[in-house]
């Protein structure tokens, strides 16, 4: 069931403006088989590509994606905080990434807004040529994303949870067995977890004997990346995936 794939996280963010045009073909481009990107809805129900729920860190100026329309989030400066190469960049739209998967490739979708975005999303998805299994999605809020599954189950849709994220790992706590109660009962096809200390062996194998797909993020240290790789993981997202493909080649 492994499949081991190195996933741009929000493009080749390390060597250009994340969630951006250049980053996503910079990924395409260097070989990359996938790249996990962000989305949003705007007030005019249009889907943009984005992480933050406002555009100050990435542009300078700070307009909150659900209260803007996509015209004026097409006018902001997304390489402002990169480098003075990328002024140029914009923040793209879904239907804009869509358009650069190469075939056999991978597009991995965040959903950051609630489940209003779903019929667009539903929408958009649909009116590619790409085939059910070059997207995925993926969300940290588990009832939107069984809503996606209930809506397009012909995608694979794996839970993003935090683990150790925002704890120190002897503070956070975990049943397994719930988590991956939960997720069958939701038909959901898996789980994307933060590399951090609670990401051990016997998770993997816990979640992995219990037939589910396991990705993790964001892996930019190749030890760490090849240490995930050997004990089972079926994916790990990292901002550096051409590098990290790379160093893995030495092992």
């Amino acid at each position: 069931m492994a499949e081991n794939i190195i996933i741009a996280h929000r493009g080749e963010s390390y060597d250009a403006p994340e969630n951006t045009l250049a980053a996503i073909n910079l990924a395409w481009k260097r070989k990359v088989q996938a790249v996990e990107i962000d989305v949003q809805l705007t007030n005019d129900n249009e889907i943009v590509v984005i992480h933050d729920k406002d555009t100050l860190r990435i542009s300078g100026k700070k307009k909150i994606i659900r209260k803007s329309s996509l015209k004026e989030l097409k006018l902001l400066n997304a390489g402002f905080h990169k480098d003075e190469k990328w002024q140029g960049e914009h923040i793209p739209c879904l239907r804009e990434v869509l358009a650069t998967v190469p075939p056999n490739c991978k597009l991995i979708i965040e959903i950051k807004s609630d489940e209003s975005i779903l019929p667009q999303l539903a929408n958009e998805l649909a009116q590619t040529n790409l085939s059910t299994t070059q997207l995925e999605l993926i969300a940290f809020n588990e009832t939107t994303l069984a809503k996606a599954k209930q809506l397009m189950p012909e995608y694979r849709m794996l839970w993003l949870i935090g683990l150790d994220y925002k704890l120190s790992w002897w503070l956070a706590w975990i049943n397994k067995r719930r988590i991956i109660s939960k997720v069958k009962k939701l038909k959901l096809d898996g789980v994307n977890v933060w590399a951090g200390k609670l990401l051990t062996s016997s998770f993997i194998s816990k979640f992995k004997g219990a037939g589910l797909y396991l990705y993790a993020w964001t892996v930019n240290d190749p030890e760490k990346a090849r240490s995930l790789i050997n004990e089972g993981i079926d994916g790990l997202s990292t901002d550096r995936a051409y590098w990290m493909t790379e160093q893995l080649k030495k092992y």
